[in-house]
């Protein structure tokens, strides 16, 4: 492939709900520009998008496809997202990197949790979008419907279509281009002049046109009052103009079939006409003294080197590849680039574009450019490149906390040595997956956006030879007493030789948000200082692994006000096991309690289906804190036991077909019901059985 210069260059973001066709639609673009000589489909499992094996076993898009297209003496960076809401790090990192978004959108679906969600992220980063209404192919396909169902859904941007089908369902043919008026008959090669009984139509349709892009520029606005028309490169710079300009909110609309690859070669001239080159995008950094700036436009060469990191994986033959976008300067094979966020020199060895997984090299990438380089040591997705005499980050996106958590074992010994690594790895390439440790489970936890998430990185995982089995997680349950109790414990073990011998007598107090307090009272030297510490650590033996269900103790004030001792059997062990067992037999009598964590739930779902959701919360013992409409959607904040919540991901998107979401916080602990605590407890004591 050719050196492109940062004027020639197209960086798109192709998103969309799942199934929207997005994977079929790249494919038709890369049969159009000669990339490929056969289209691919995802149900045979050979398309260049979905490359990876998980890919192609589950059918659908998992992760962030680069597909470099090369058409009309431009490159055009496509990034093929994922539609699934359960890899939103993907969809968000491949719009931060483009610089314009083109949403697809089914023509028989309509707008879908995932054209929402997609909507929402471009313009969080103020992000111009275009929409392309595909699969005019399919049966009950309807262009005005779904034209109005945008404008339904999203209310304060103006939907001005480019081009108009040419038939629909099975005689969807072409496309009219409203700038030109001409018929583009298949692919679009065929032009020709549109149908007669189309005409009308398409005037109508470029008045709306034409009025869109004079509203883009005063002189653009003086001209069409004056002349009534402009020209059509003057309509393609003022939609261009339009479309970024966050005050007009306009969106160029087009229409394709990327399984019959109809409208697919108008579709790439719009991506070369109506997306801005790299030089005119604004970025926003961060200083090493945590001050905010822009790197204004135009980007170019010349500019500081600013490079992101936006994806991060591991190939089995070449190692770890990391994709990066380059906002300003250049970046060169051989050269060594200043890694600014963790302030350590790279080499860049061999620089590469990936066509899916096809690697292409390439000597140098220009201002704006989309490259991938293999084997650096200390780099992973989020970090920033820049000079290293004068520094600085970009500014990262802000991912939402997990929602679904799996707890995992290692199958074998050597599994459980490489666990931890590999996870590690994962979870830095991709910023929504993360695993802990979690003490007071004794689990170890993968967490991320949702059940096929958390399923895709234990198979890489495994790929990658860790073999995990996953069960589900246990609820951090804590105990503690709310009442106080006192008693003693004596402990005396004769065999023989020199024997034990050790009483305790303990009293225990509740302590509200006070942790666990260990105070000794002992009068008269009943019990000798020497010992005293022996007792704490007897207590403290029991603190972690809890009395009545095998959950921490927290909140609880120990006093240990007398005693006895031995002169020669007293010894440090005896009065541990003392301190232990009086513990335990006191916190038994103090009317012990389980305390279950509680979580802020805010949960956002079409207005229509509220009364499911309401009825749903109260079956889970939650507590509605709030409610509020905007538009068509509903807001719900409600505070709900995390043990109720567990799976909650799931059973909302059964209810709401997929269009409701989620956030899930914790905010405190508090008491368990005691019939539901008598399940635990019991539950507990099966286990150690």
């Amino acid at each position: 492939m050719q050196e492109y210069t940062t004027d020639k260059l197209r960086n798109v973001a192709l998103v969309g709900h799942q199934s929207a066709g997005k994977t079929t639609l790249v494919e038709a673009l890369l049969y159009n520009t000669g990339a490929i000589n056969r289209l691919g489909r995802v149900e045979d499992k050979n398309t260049v998008s979905d490359w990876d094996e998980d890919e192609k076993e589950r059918g659908t898009s998992v992760s962030t496809s680069l597909i470099p297209l090369e058409f009309n003496d431009h490159k055009i960076n496509m990034l093929d997202a994922p539609g699934f809401t359960d890899f939103q790090g993907e969809i968000k990192n491949a719009i931060r990197v483009a610089d314009s978004v083109v949403v697809v959108v089914d023509a028989v679906s309509g707008v879908e949790v995932g054209t929402e969600l997609a909507w929402e992220y471009a313009q969080v980063y103020q992000q111009p979008i275009i929409v392309t209404i595909n699969k005019m192919d399919r049966e009950n396909a309807n262009f005005e419907r779904t034209l109005a169902q945008l404008s339904e859904s999203f209310p304060d941007y103006k939907f001005v279509p480019v081009m108009l089908p040419i038939g629909s369902q099975d005689s969807f043919k072409g496309v009219v281009n409203l700038v030109t008026m001409k018929a583009y008959y298949n692919e679009g090669k065929d032009r020709s002049d549109m149908p007669a009984d189309m005409a009308d139509a398409a005037d109508e349709a470029r008045t709306v046109l034409v009025e869109a892009a004079a509203e883009s520029e005063n002189a653009l606005i003086e001209k069409y009052f004056e002349e009534g028309t402009l020209s059509n490169d003057e309509i393609r710079e003022g939609m261009r103009k339009a479309a970024r300009d966050h005050l007009l909110k306009t969106v160029p609309v087009f229409v394709t079939s990327g399984a019959k690859n109809v409208g697919t070669i108008p579709l790439l001239e719009a991506l070369i006409a109506y997306v801005g080159a790299p030089s005119v995008r604004r970025l926003q950094i961060v200083k090493p003294d945590g001050e905010h700036e822009f790197l204004m436009p135009p980007q170019s060469d010349d500019g500081p080197l600013a490079a992101y990191v936006f994806k991060t994986t591991t190939d089995r033959f070449v190692g770890t590849l990391n994709y990066f976008r380059i906002f300003s300067g250049t970046i060169a094979a051989d050269n060594r680039c200043w890694n600014a966020t963790h302030e350590v020199e790279e080499r860049f060895g061999s620089l590469m574009l990936l066509r899916g997984k096809e690697q292409l090299p390439v000597s140098k990438l220009h201002a704006g450019d989309i490259g991938v380089v293999a084997k650096l040591n200390n780099t992973i997705t989020g970090d920033t490149f820049s000079s290293k005499a004068n520094p600085f980050t970009i500014v990262k996106p802000d991912f939402p906390a997990p929602l679904y958590a799996v707890a995992v074992n290692p199958r074998t010994q050597a599994d459980s040595t490489k666990m931890g690594s590999v996870l590690t790895s994962l979870c830095q390439a991709d910023p929504t997956l993360r695993w802990r440790q979690d003490g007071d489970v004794k689990q170890t936890i993968v967490e991320g956006m949702g059940e096929a998430h958390v399923n895709l990185a234990i198979s890489r995982a495994e790929r990658l030879g860790v073999g995990m089995d996953t069960l589900m997680p246990k609820v951090p349950y804590k105990e503690t007493i709310t009442v106080e109790k006192s008693d003693f414990y004596r402990h005396k073990k004769q065999s023989g030789g020199a024997g034990q011998f050790a009483e305790v007598h303990m009293r225990l107090e509740p302590n509200p948000g006070g942790g666990f307090v260990y105070e000794t009272k002992i009068v008269g030297g009943s019990i000798s200082g020497s010992f005293l510490p022996s007792i704490e650590k007897g207590i403290n033996s029991v603190l972690g692994e809890g009395v009545i269900a095998g959950y921490p103790v927290v909140d609880v004030r120990a006093v240990v006000f007398d005693g006895k001792e031995h002169p020669v059997d007293s010894k440090d062990i005896a009065f541990q096991i003392a301190g232990r067992e009086v513990f335990k037999k006191v916190f038994q009598m103090a009317n012990p309690v389980l305390q279950e964590p509680i979580m802020n739930v805010k949960i956002v779902v079409p207005e229509s289906m509220m009364g499911d959701i309401m009825g749903d919360l109260n079956s889970r013992r939650g507590r509605v804190q709030g409610m509020d409409t905007e538009g068509s959607k509903s807001t719900v904040n409600a505070q709900v036991p995390m043990a109720e919540m567990l799976r909650y991901g799931n059973d909302l998107r059964s209810m709401t077909g997929g269009r409701g979401v989620y956030t899930l916080t914790f905010s405190h602990y508090e008491q368990v019901p005691p019939h539901m605590a008598e399940k635990v407890i019991a539950a507990n004591k099966k286990a150690d059985e």
